[in-house]
């Protein structure tokens, strides 16, 4: 029997992107492929208990429960924490990164999904040694933007990303666009296959996930205008029938390391 800790608060220190729109969050977000949990999952030496650090509204963290017999789903947003998906396997808790509050040696596999760019991450890996099993698996999964592998759309979509909202990004924004390659990443490296998220998606489907974006809500915040609203207007007449559905394509940059 796993023993979960209490919910706890994120401390001052933590910069909230997300909360102001968890329920959006939940609602536009592309979802992650099979075969990623199954690469983490064989990789770790036991199914016992999973830990999804950055868990957001749990998604990855139910994929992860077809694996595992328990995970641990943390996240520092209470918001995001309030829109976890209910699965009887996954217990929710709202906690930062570099502070758990599990056992130690409890974990056969931490992962942290499109959130590591976040922390704090010297704090975390000690955290990640702490709770670790011997021979445990650490992962850190990133993607950056959408590819549609259209030569007419993709430009578009590069220039509103790098240009629009160039300024508007997190600086952290920028770890996830190099995939993680300038982080350090303190574990024996192991192999994993290529992965991608892919969707079919018609136009306003993918308007309403760019209006997720961290860079758009800051944004509007600064102009005090959406730019979408200019993104979509050159979009639009190069997409078509916006009801038209294109296939999407998110690259994963997955890290995966054991825990010497």
């Amino acid at each position: 029997m796993h023993s979960f800790p209490p919910p706890s608060f994120p401390p001052p220190s933590f910069k909230d992107h997300f909360s102001g729109h968890a329920g959006d969050y939940r609602a536009f977000r592309p979802t992650y492929p099979p075969g990623l949990a199954a690469a983490l999952a064989d990789a770790a030496p036991a199914r016992g208990l999973a830990w999804d650090v950055g868990c957001g509204n749990g998604q990855f963290s139910v994929a992860l429960a077809g694996h595992f017999a328990a995970v641990q789903a943390t996240d520092a947003s209470a918001e995001q924490i309030a829109q976890g998906q209910a699965h009887d396997r996954v217990r929710y808790a709202v906690a930062p990164a570099e502070e758990s509050g599990l056992p130690d040696g409890c974990c056969d596999l931490i992962v942290a999904a499109q959130a590591a760019h976040w922390f704090d991450l010297g704090r975390f890996y000690a955290e990640v040694r702490r709770v670790a099993k011997p021979g445990a698996a650490v992962a850190l999964v990133c993607y950056g933007r959408q590819w549609l592998d259209d030569p007419v759309l993709d430009p578009v979509v590069e220039r509103f990303h790098n240009g629009t909202l160039g300024p508007y990004w997190p600086a952290d924004r920028w770890k996830v666009i190099e995939g993680y390659r300038g982080m350090d990443f303190p574990f024996s490296e192991l192999p994993v296959p290529p992965l991608a998220m892919e969707a079919v998606w018609p136009l306003p489907r993918l308007l309403g996930y760019m209006n997720t974006w961290s860079g758009v809500k800051a944004a509007t915040k600064a102009l005090g205008s959406n730019p979408l609203e200019g993104f979509t207007e050159e979009i639009a007449p190069l997409w078509g029938d916006p009801e038209t559905e294109r296939r999407i394509r998110w690259p994963l940059t997955v890290r995966l390391g054991r825990v010497g």
